[in-house]
């Protein structure tokens, strides 16, 4: 960015001593006209110099439009890669989300495993096991490794998700 305001900056100071110039040409063209005792020699003078001033003039105004035309296509292609990593951060937002939402399902029957253990250890040594306690162990424990085995794949998902535009661009 710092370029293009460079190149504005160029194109405005040269804009204005084209401005200035032709200004001052015209002030001494009025005063050549009002001075009627001027010798014909300074009008073709001044002519001359006004037509080489609306040359640079012109010159500059074709500048002007090429660096316009070079800024716009800059910022198209600005805003372009803006976009493009904004759809990148929303992305890995998802995917964070979703592991984030995978590792509180994780924590949470990790936390029923242990309460199903823990009462499971109790029965064990009042020697009242039930069928039904050994059956919410055991659900207890799938329940946990499903929980790992879904967090696992949230993870490798947001790695191959963080590693694709590495590999696009490496192509």
């Amino acid at each position: 960015m710092t370029e293009i305001t460079d190149l504005e900056q160029r194109i405005t100071a040269a804009l204005d001593r084209i401005r200035r110039g032709v200004e001052a040409l015209e002030a001494r063209a009025a005063a050549a006209r009002s001075a009627s005792a001027a010798p014909a020699a300074a009008p073709a003078a001044d002519a001359a110099r006004l037509a080489d001033l609306q040359a640079e003039l012109e010159d500059e105004r074709i500048a002007n439009a090429q660096l316009e035309e070079r800024v716009k296509a800059l910022k198209l292609r600005q805003d372009g890669r803006l976009a493009e990593l904004e759809g990148q951060v929303l992305a890995q937002n998802g995917r964070f989300a979703t592991l984030d939402g995978e590792l509180q399902r994780l924590r949470q029957t990790s936390a029923d495993l242990r309460e199903v253990n823990a009462r499971l250890r109790e029965a064990v040594a009042d020697e009242q096991v039930s069928p039904e306690l050994v059956n919410s162990a055991l659900k207890a424990e799938l329940d946990a490794l499903r929980a790992v085995r879904a967090t696992d794949r949230a993870e490798i998902d947001a790695i191959v998700g963080e590693l694709q535009p590495l590999i696009a661009e490496s192509e």
